[in-house]
């Protein structure tokens, strides 16, 4: 787990956004396994995109109003696994579902049916629905009660010891760091 720490509007966000190629990088190269990514073109970049995934701030926010929580998870492995059939998007999802621990009763349920701390569950069952070696986790627990942050926290430690994945996990907390990062960066006006 490495934590990116800093101050509000330090870059942090921007950071993992270019990062996941969801905004285009001003300066500098950005490398996965080897592999620079910044360069490549959406087709090139759709395989390395199973292997890097996004948990964003705000679970409020981060879930289509419109979608039901089978079709939100499924979305993911039918664009980037494109050769699963139907049982086998379905089993995935059944599967990530329990990993989170998520009752199977929602998948057919829109996201404003749960709180926050069940549409943050949800959010990153849908990072870890195409089984990431990466995720960038970009301050997870903000916007939830100090009681479910702990929850989320555990059950973020316990996929990574399970699935032996590398977080990059964004927060301005620096308890959060304490307890959950193995390596820290602190940002301070874009460095």
């Amino acid at each position: 787990s490495f934590c990116v720490v800093g101050e509000s509007g330090c870059g942090k966000t921007t950071l993992g956004r270019t990062i996941m190629g969801l905004q285009e990088p001003s300066a500098g190269e950005i490398y996965f396994n080897g592999q620079r990514i910044d360069t490549m073109d959406e087709t090139a970049r759709k395989p390395v995109r199973r292997d890097m995934q996004m948990v964003f701030q705000n679970p409020y926010a981060s879930l289509n109003p419109r979608r039901n929580v089978f079709d939100t998870l499924a979305e993911p492995i039918r664009h980037l696994m494109p050769e699963k059939s139907s049982a086998e998007v379905r089993a995935q999802v059944e599967e990530v579902l329990d990993a989170t621990g998520c009752d199977q009763r929602w998948q057919r349920r829109l996201p404003h049916e749960f709180s926050g701390g069940q549409r943050q569950r949800i959010a990153i069952a849908r990072a870890l629905v195409t089984n990431p070696a990466f995720i960038v986790a970009d301050e997870p627990i903000s916007a939830l009660d100090v009681s479910i942050q702990a929850q989320i926290l555990n059950l973020m430690n316990d996929l990574q010891a399970e699935r032996g994945m590398t977080y990059l996990f964004i927060t301005h907390d620096l308890s959060v760091v304490e307890n959950f990062g193995t390596r820290v960066a602190v940002m301070s006006l874009g460095r």
